[in-house]
């Protein structure tokens, strides 16, 4: 009895060593396949890199307000107030005539003239010129400057074709970079077939084609230089009158002006002109009530339908077209609203405090501010002036 006692023992042990409880969970062997006892691997995140800083970021945040507002003015030069003006109001710079140049020497006080304003502004200036050849010229007409002033591009195309044209402008170009100028406005795009029209003596005198390979060449060359190009008058004078002395309307159809008018202007856009001028004539086709100058259908036309990122530069926003009608102040503020980014003026005191008003006022969005003095200052990197 002991005996089978025992036997009956021995096999429940052994049966307790190899049973396997319900509860415990048996491991199937697909799952076991995945199992490894490598440590895992995570690719680490890449490293951002830091973007470098914005030269005109810093550059505006440096400026107060008031500062904003001067750099889009470029004015005439008043020869006994031109260093106070700059402390004062940090101009986008000066507008010089042949008055400014008539008693200099380019040795002696015109180069150190403009050495001295550079010197003293806190942020470099634009230094322009009408230097157009013909009969607009401020520099070459005086004999210790040149033996003989600019010939007109008409009649240097007239005589050697467009080498003849080009040889003039990179002459201009020498000259102006060693007086300390930077900025030449021009060139001319506007196409004029009427020899009594006021433009006529001023313009190429071609065909849009042949006028859009002077613009397209011209702003290459002084791009190399550099110089600084304004084309103008945009959308193009035609045959029209002189907005100096009052408003001229421009009645052509918008296909009309984009088969002849507006090519050349393409052309000087394409090629990399940093800087358009707008005129004072009506265009009906783009706007039938403001002057290109002051119309918002005008700039955006530019921007959006040209694609120009540019300057753009009003002409001078004294002229009896723009203060007979709209009065000097008022025209700077709609000049600014309608989005153009510098003024041209000669009386800018004025036409400052009304801009520095209405941008305090909130007629002049701080946006709109804020890109026009980004355009004026990146022109100026461009050039050159500003070094980063």
């Amino acid at each position: 009895m002991k005996r089978i006692l025992f036997l009956i023992l021995c096999v429940l042990i052994l049966s307790g060593c190899h049973g396997v409880p319900e509860e415990t969970e048996v491991l199937d062997i697909t799952q076991a396949a995945t199992i490894t006892t490598e440590p895992s691997y995570t690719e680490p995140e890449a490293e951002t890199e830091a973007l470098p800083p914005d030269p005109v970021e810093e550059i505006l945040r440096s400026m107060p307000l008031e500062d904003w507002v001067g750099q889009l003015f470029l004015v005439g030069a008043d020869p006994n107030l031109a260093q106070i003006h700059i402390l004062d109001y940090n101009l986008g710079g000066f507008l010089l005539f042949s008055d400014d140049f008539a008693n200099d020497t380019p040795g002696d006080s015109a180069a150190k003239k403009i050495a001295r304003w550079q010197e003293t502004a806190d942020i470099p200036l634009l230094i322009a010129v009408d230097e157009e050849g013909g009969t607009v010229t401020r520099i070459s007409r005086y004999s210790y400057y040149r033996d003989k002033r600019f010939a007109s591009s008409r009649s240097l195309y007239d005589q050697g074709g467009m080498e003849a044209v080009l040889a003039e402008e990179d002459e201009k170009c020498q000259l102006l970079i060693s007086l300390g100028v930077n900025v030449n406005l021009g060139p001319v795009c506007d196409i004029t077939t009427d020899p009594g029209a006021f433009m006529y003596p001023r313009s190429l005198g071609q065909n849009p084609q042949i006028t859009a390979e002077y613009i397209r060449s011209a702003v290459a060359l002084k791009r190399q230089h550099p110089v600084g190009s304004a084309l103008k008058h945009f959308p193009g004078y035609g045959n029209n009158v002189d907005t100096h002395t009052g408003i001229a309307i421009d009645s052509r159809s918008l296909p009309e002006l984009e088969s002849r008018d507006l090519i050349p202007f393409q052309a000087g856009i394409d090629a990399g002109a940093e800087a358009i001028m707008v005129s004072h004539t009506v265009v009906e086709a783009i706007d039938p009530t403001l002057p290109a100058s002051l119309s918002p259908a005008v700039v955006r036309y530019l921007r959006e339908h040209m694609g120009f990122e540019g300057v753009i530069i009003t002409d001078d926003l004294t002229m009896q077209a723009i203060t007979d009608q709209y009065g000097a102040g008022e025209a700077a503020v709609m000049a600014v609203q309608a989005g153009c980014d510098l003024l041209c003026s000669s009386a800018f005191i004025e036409q400052y405090e009304a801009v520095l008003a209405a941008v305090l006022e909130g007629r002049i969005d701080i946006d709109t501010l804020n890109n026009a003095v980004r355009r004026v200052l990146q022109w100026k990197i461009d050039l050159g002036l500003i070094s980063y």
